[in-house]
């Protein structure tokens, strides 16, 4: 059996946490048989800056490139809110993606049945749900220059983010989402705002040439993209792939995510290209949710979100999609007993801490 080169990095908040919940099933996995993996640990965000003054350090880059996945937990929260913008704890995640070249997030919004109720839309409207956002990662205005704040004669000040993309870039994501819906229900939905930003019609058109090109077979629908959250509320099952860009993908994402009840509940992956000579492609695999500094520390946090980004890493980076389903499943057996975390609690159910969901998941696992 292959062993799987993992990097951990905790972060900063809830991210320790849950990701200690993470090292269980592994040492699960790991007794049992059914895996294997040489295991490394390092800083990012708030926590790597209180050591180095950086939000992720030289060393922590070069585990991350050598990793075959890196499990990432949360960065950020109010103590940091006041270092130098360059040094913030989410530039240390921004890095990582950016230096990995990680282009393709994919961030999954299912629906557990014995969750449905715990969405803030009818049950009917949820229950089964399962989209795939496929959000472009690394290009558009979080990386776009210039980006500046400037004084100006007048007193004013202006600020200038910039949204820029390449046709490659569209291109690829593009290919990723047409993919994946062929192992899905083949259906893609894409995202933008070709009825106002030039960034908008080159990617409609980039992706309707990939489509017609490639992937006749895949039913293609073109959004705008402030129609498609409103779809996203008001009938989200219509939807299988959702492909869009940096910005939109990441107010999409947030959007279908609480479609599901809680940001706990769902895992992210986020992936690089496929590597010509080792057909490997560098990943990083975090769940949705933030590094929550209000319930850090009090054993309160979901890991099933960290739990479930372990599933995706032994999906997509490590070829073991037995284990990943074998986990998924314990997840899904777990919340039909009925235990639950204090952010998806609910009359009737079982109320445990970030310990107590572990032990229930490796009761469950162990069950099989």
């Amino acid at each position: 059996m292959a062993t799987h080169k993992l990097l951990l990095l905790p972060g900063d908040g809830i991210g320790t946490e849950v990701m200690a919940q993470v090292k269980r099933v592994l040492a699960w996995l790991e007794e049992t048989g059914l895996a294997s993996f040489a295991v490394e640990e390092d800083l990012v965000g708030g926590a790597a800056y209180d050591q180095c003054g950086l939000p992720i350090s030289e060393e922590a880059m070069k585990r991350a490139f050598a990793a075959d996945a890196i499990l990432l937990g949360a960065v950020g929260g109010p103590k940091w809110a006041n270092v130098p913008y360059e040094a913030r704890p989410e530039a240390g995640l921004l890095r990582l993606r950016k230096d990995l070249q990680l282009f393709a997030n994919l961030r999954p919004a299912l629906c557990y049945p014995a969750l449905a109720d715990a969405s803030s839309l009818k049950r009917e409207l949820v229950e089964g749900l399962d989209i795939l956002i496929v959000r472009e990662l690394t290009g558009g205005v979080y990386f776009g220059e210039p980006k500046t704040i400037t004084d100006l004669a007048d007193g004013q000040k202006r600020a200038i983010d910039t949204q820029v993309y390449e046709s490659y870039e569209i291109e690829r994501i593009a290919r990723v989402a047409f993919e994946l819906a062929r192992t899905r229900r083949n259906k893609v939905v894409s995202a933008e705002k070709h009825n106002v930003m030039k960034s908008g019609v080159l990617w409609k058109q980039v992706v309707s040439e990939v489509h017609g090109a490639d992937y006749t077979d895949v039913s293609l629908e073109h959004q705008l993209a402030d129609s498609c959250a409103m779809q996203l509320v008001r009938a989200p099952k219509q939807f299988d792939v959702l492909v869009t860009d940096n910005l939109f993908g990441d107010i999409l994402s947030d959007v279908a995510a609480m479609l599901t009840g809680s940001l706990g509940m769902l895992p992210s992956a986020s992936l690089g290209a496929v590597e010509e000579l080792t057909g490997k492609r560098r990943a990083l695999y975090e769940p949705v949710h933030g590094a929550a500094p209000d319930i850090a520390g009090k054993g309160l946090a979901n890991p099933i979100a960290m739990i479930g980004s372990l599933a995706m890493a032994l999906r997509y980076s490590f070829g073991q999609g037995d284990v990943a389903d074998r986990i998924e499943k314990a997840i899904a057996g777990v919340l039909a007993k009925g235990y639950r975390t204090n952010d998806i609690k609910s009359e009737g159910t079982t109320v445990v801490g970030t310990d107590g969901m572990g032990d229930a998941l490796l009761a469950e696992l162990a069950a099989g």
